[in-house]
Order: structure tokens, then C-alpha cells, then sequence
């Protein structure tokens, strides 16, 4: 079987596939996957597992596409219009922001293409307002912040001093970690001394939290959004020889050695690459018209030192 071509587009959405999907010889159905910032691991790991889900199918062709940070809401809405211009059969999409895009995916809709989200979930009320459905494929972000952050609860206990990062707040998987956290915060009695939002990004949770540490030189425990803000923390944790334990969500490779070494105690894996190939295979059966809706829950791990 031959394996499904892929191209890469660049941030700003440059192609770099040799035929035009709207036309494919080998009557291919293609797929467009979008993600957040590829130069995220997360991502680079959720681009790499779906090239590789598509290489075994080889009933598709895939494009991916990743914006130049976390951010950059308009450069994934210029991605989904690229795709909607070359006419392909479907849409994957991990959103930037959880309203800003709504109306590009109904845009999509509209086009006559099939939408599959996956990973942050789109503003449920803006697609009722919208008078659209779109399949959910994607972990329960709020069930995963608790575990992580009952992990640092046990290490610090009862009134234990923590602070949390927050991920972008347009997006429904930041509000959710969050809401996790706070679920451990209030059921073991922690003291939260400062929650602020470092845009999922290591050099603004840097500065965040070294902002943090100077206000709260007590700060006994971190709770981050994500890996690679929790990269940023680790970073003064260790130019500031602080005792400070770290939890957070992603397992990308770069915080492997903190896991074995500290300060941090746990992160949680979502299985991105996993969830871009259920999110294909999802789009594959809309486009074979079956119908699929609401949320499909995907696998999660805490995953501690020698894990």
C-alpha cells in the first residue's frame, strides 16, 4: 500500500505539496490538521504522530499546520481559510482560541468541508449560536489538572503555599486546568498565593513566576498549565536554588530529566499524537458519511519519576 503523501505548511500557511488537493489523481480524500505552536513539543509530537497514522491508512492525504506561537489566533485563522481556498475534504483542528475560531470553522462547514476538534474544545455556546455541531476529540482537561495537582497537594500538604500558571485564556483547555487545579486546591486545603496566565509560553512563565517567587518567597508548590511553562519556572527554581515542586501537563520529552532529578513530581501525558490520529479518523468517517457528534473521550497517564 502506498503511503499517504504528506506536506507541511509553514506558519503563515505556505504550501509545500507538489498537487493541488482540490484535484487529487489518486482520488484521495485530503485532510488538513492545524495546530497550535509548533514550536511547542506537544505539537511536534502530535504533527509527527499523525504523519505516521496516515503513512498506515494510506487511504488519505494529509497537510499539517502549526501558527509561530500560542497566540497567534490570526495566523490559525488564515490557516483554515488556506485550507477552505484549496477545497479539502476535511478540517482537524486544535484552536488557538475557543471562540475567535468558531466562525472560521462554520465558514468550513459552509464550504462543504468536514470539521473534527480536537484537543481544545470550541465555545459550545458560540457553535449553539452558530447553529452548528462539530465532533470533540480530546481529554478531560479538568478530571487531568486534578490528578496532576493532587500529586503536588499529597507533597506539600494541608496548607501548603502554591501558585498556579495559567494557560491562554481563550481557550477552553486553559479554563479547564485550571478548574482542575482549584478542585485540588479546595479539596486539600491548599493555600493558592497567586494565579496568573503565562500564555502557555516558558519565557513569559519565566518572568511570571520569578515575579511570583520575589512576592512570595514562602511559594511551596507550582501547578502549570503546561510543560513548557513549567520550563520556564524550573529555570529560576534553579538559578534561585528554591525549594519548589512542580506538577504539569504533557510529558514532552525536555521535562523527562526534571522528572527523574526535580524539582518536578508529575505531568500529564494527553497522548497528542494519539488524539490527531482518532481526530483523522473521525474526519475519515464523516467524509464516508457517518455520522459522529458530541465529545470522544481520549486516554490520559500521571507520569511520575521512572515512569
Amino acid at each position: 500500500m502506498t503511503a499517504a503523501t504528506t506536506a507541511a505548511l509553514s506558519a503563515c500557511g505556505t504550501e509545500s505539496t507538489t498537487s493541488s488537493p482540490a484535484t487529487n489523481a489518486n482520488g484521495k480524500p485530503t485532510v488538513c490538521l492545524i495546530m497550535k505552536s509548533l514550536a511547542n513539543e506537544y505539537f511536534q509530537q502530535m504533527q509527527k504522530g499523525a504523519k505516521e497514522h496516515v503513512d498506515k491508512l494510506g487511504t488519505l492525504d494529509l497537510q499539517t499546520a502549526g501558527i509561530q506561537n500560542e497566540t497567534d489566533v490570526d495566523g490559525q485563522i488564515a490557516l483554515v481559510d488556506k485550507c477552505i481556498t484549496q477545497q479539502v475534504q476535511a478540517i482537524v483542528i486544535a484552536p488557538a482560541d475557543s471562540k475567535a475560531l468558531v466562525q472560521s470553522v462554520v465558514k468550513a462547514g459552509r464550504a462543504g468541508i468536514k470539521v473534527v476538534n480536537i484537543d481544545v474544545a470550541l465555545d459550545p455556546d458560540a457553535l449553539a449560536a452558530a447553529g452548528v455541531q462539530i465532533p470533540l476529540v480530546g481529554p478531560d482537561n479538568r478530571a487531568g489538572a486534578k490528578q496532576v495537582g493532587d500529586v503536588l497537594a499529597k507533597a506539600v500538604g494541608p496548607g501548603g503555599k502554591v501558585v498556579v500558571l495559567e494557560g491562554n485564556p481563550g481557550a477552553d483547555n486553559a479554563l479547564q486546568r485550571k478548574n482542575g487545579f482549584n478542585d485540588t486546591i479546595g479539596e486539600s486545603t491548599l493555600n493558592l498565593l497567586d494565579s496568573r496566565t503565562a500564555h502557555w509560553e516558558t519565557d513569559e512563565a519565566y518572568t511570571v513566576f520569578g515575579n511570583m517567587l520575589t512576592a512570595h518567597p514562602d511559594i511551596q508548590g507550582v501547578m502549570a498549565s503546561n510543560d513548557s511553562m513549567a520550563l520556564g519556572v524550573i529555570k529560576v527554581v534553579q538559578e534561585r536554588h528554591a525549594n519548589v515542586k512542580v506538577v504539569s501537563i504533557d510529558n514532552i520529552p525536555a521535562v523527562k530529566t526534571f522528572l527523574q532529578n526535580g524539582p518536578m513530581l508529575a505531568t500529564l501525558d494527553q497522548f497528542g499524537s494519539e488524539q490527531a490520529g482518532d481526530g483523522i479518523d473521525v474526519a475519515m468517517q464523516l467524509i464516508g458519511g457517518q455520522p459522529v457528534t458530541g465529545w470522544q473521550k481520549t486516554r490520559m497517564n500521571v507520569v511520575t519519576a521512572g515512569a
